[in-house]
């Protein structure tokens, strides 16, 4: 399967700076730059940082970023799902995961978990693909934001919506461990019966559900 990448960028003014919102970026490019240390909601920035450039050079692979001049102050990810997930158990070719989005503290409020997430969808390239997020709330920065789960979770319905991801039932254990935990997808318009079919076969595998 051919995955099609269509770089996109915009220029956010920001008083006397400027933010980049910019992607598919490059394993080349990725590291040239650095991250901004409050990148740590997953694992340390270093790290992060790395783990960004290995997923841009995945045939898959996209990282979509904001940044101030050379510092990235946010990131999306998308990527397969991982081997020891349920999602991985299709083989499915044409389901990509949005892993993570993260923007450091100082740049929140900007939109731009928005502006990131519209851009890996530009010029149609997303539509190929059943796109998927599995939200968790043990992942929320619930005391940064000073939201509550369900505020948090609504917070990010609304994100993922700006790009028509709606929420999705599953019987996943670890989505349905806890009522805030959700599924939320986007199924693109020339994705085959036969995808979400096989899809449908993923998200449902106790025979009760059906």
């Amino acid at each position: 399967m051919e995955h099609l990448k269509l770089y996109h960028v915009q220029t956010i003014p920001l008083e006397e700076r400027c933010l980049i919102v910019e992607g598919p970026v490059p394993p080349e490019r990725l590291s040239e730059l650095t991250m901004h240390p409050d990148l740590d909601a997953f694992r340390r920035p270093t790290e992060q940082h790395k783990a960004l450039v290995e997923i841009a050079g995945l045939e898959e692979g996209r990282i979509i970023i904001t940044r101030e001049e050379d510092v990235i102050v946010g990131y999306v990810t998308f990527h397969y799902p991982d081997e020891q997930e349920r999602w991985s158990q299709g083989n499915m070719v044409d389901l990509v995961e949005l892993g993570a989005i993260e923007v450091a503290n100082d740049y929140r409020s900007l939109g731009l978990g928005q502006k990131m997430i519209k851009t890996a969808f530009e010029d149609g390239q997303m539509e190929q693909y059943i796109v998927f997020t599995t939200e968790y709330y043990w992942h929320w920065d619930l005391k940064s934001s000073g939201l509550n789960v369900w505020d948090y979770r609504k917070m990010m319905e609304r994100l993922m919506k700006v790009v028509d991801m709606v929420w999705y039932a599953t019987d996943d254990p670890e989505i349905c461990s806890h009522p805030a935990n959700c599924l939320m997808v986007r199924i693109g318009r020339d994705v085959p019966i036969s995808s979400k079919e096989q899809f449908d076969r993923v998200r449902f595998q106790q025979r009760f559900m059906y």
